[in-house]
């Protein structure tokens, strides 16, 4: 890539865009399947009734070179019980990427924080790197807060049957290097999953901490993932199992 002239070495401004939607028709996954490949990342679900809604190719532009590109690939999934979804997660990983790795790369968008919302950046804003977690509580339902923040999401999901029962959660972790790797994991998960019952205040105070040790939980996947050969993803179980509909 062409390096400005202002930069030894040169730079690589990755502009980031809005998660695409995977649309393809759904499939059952197979009870003896253990990885599915999403780009250059291999995952690993839990145990449940996944369904793979299907994946698609996108590109994000690589500044300043004209036509330069980051190719991605984003893979959707939901978890059935019954007749509804208990969480969608949609995946998103460099795919096949063929930039060079040896120059740093700049990233728009790291981790802007957001009111509500519980918001971890161990890059600490840096420009070359990634590293943001976001945890939203009730997100269907608090001043229209998906329609403000993620209107593509909500969008897709209302035209979805079943669809998700309310209220749910948002929960995203983005993850990239210096050499231009990516990853991204969004959930829209059925707050049963994540929130015991609440007898009390007290309770419903503590059962914010539970979600947010699993959004940790998540995080710490995605890192671990990074860093081996393979990029396995090993994704955490929820930490609550819904008995009653």
């Amino acid at each position: 890539m062409s390096a400005p002239a202002s930069r030894a070495g040169g730079w690589r401004v990755v502009v980031a865009l809005a998660l695409p939607l995977a649309l393809a028709a759904c499939a059952p996954l197979q009870p003896d399947q253990i990885g599915y490949a999403v780009g250059d990342m291999q995952l690993a679900l839990p145990a449940g009734d996944w369904q793979d809604l299907g994946a698609s190719e996108q590109s994000w532009p690589l500044l300043p070179e004209l036509g330069a590109t980051l190719p991605l690939q984003t893979r959707t999934f939901a978890l059935r019980r019954g007749d509804a979804w208990q969480a969608v997660l949609w995946l998103q990983s460099t795919h096949h990427r063929s930039a060079p790795a040896l120059d740093p790369t700049l990233w728009t968008d790291t981790c802007t924080r957001q009111p509500d919302v519980w918001v971890q950046d161990a890059a600490d804003a840096s420009p070359i790197r990634i590293d943001c977690l976001r945890f939203k509580r009730g997100a269907n339902r608090s001043d229209y807060w998906m329609a403000q923040n993620h209107p593509a999401l909500q969008q897709w999901l209302q035209a979805q049957q079943p669809g998700l029962p309310q209220p749910y959660a948002h929960i995203s972790y983005r993850y990239a290097t210096a050499g231009g790797a990516y990853w991204q994991v969004t959930a829209l998960v059925d707050e049963r999953l994540l929130l015991p019952n609440r007898g009390n205040n007290a309770d419903y105070l503590r059962s914010g901490e539970l979600g947010r040790a699993w959004a940790n939980q998540l995080r710490t996947a995605v890192r671990q993932a990074a860093a081996r050969v393979d990029q396995r993803l090993v994704f955490p179980m929820f930490p609550v199992a819904i008995t009653t509909d």
